[in-house]
């Protein structure tokens, strides 16, 4: 069974970055649709940013669309979520999913995606 391990969560100031990583084992990652989600406190998950398994096909939600980026390594069975010009409004836990979705489109993963255990974020102001 794939297994993923999100790392690199911590508290910084606004304006900082930091380098989110998500490393699979049992599987090759490269076969799966990978998503970042995050939840904040009393808030519902949401995704962030997903890349598609076939190519370099990527979504972000308006929220971090052009501060966010997701790069998959190919090979090292890792995805990355790099995070520049943070905001309080970032602060969360940050959490990898991967599925196997076969679309030409980008998909987030969904209901039947492999979860990792999460990782803070805290923006201070």
């Amino acid at each position: 069974q794939l297994k993923l391990v999100e790392s690199g969560g911590d508290l910084v100031q606004s304006g900082e970055s930091l380098r989110l990583s998500c490393a699979a084992s049992g599987f090759p990652l490269d076969y799966y649709t990978v998503g970042w989600f995050r939840q904040a406190p009393g808030k519902e998950r949401e995704a962030i940013a997903c890349i598609h398994s076939a190519g370099g096909k990527t979504y972000y939600a308006d929220s971090v669309n052009g501060r966010f980026t997701i790069v998959r390594e190919r090979g090292k069975d890792t995805v990355y979520l790099q995070m520049d010009s943070l905001k309080p409004d970032d602060t969360a836990a940050y959490y990898c999913s991967a599925e196997l979705i076969y679309s030409d489109n980008v998909v987030c993963p969904g209901a039947s995606a492999y979860w990792g255990q999460g990782t803070q974020v805290t923006v201070s102001s």
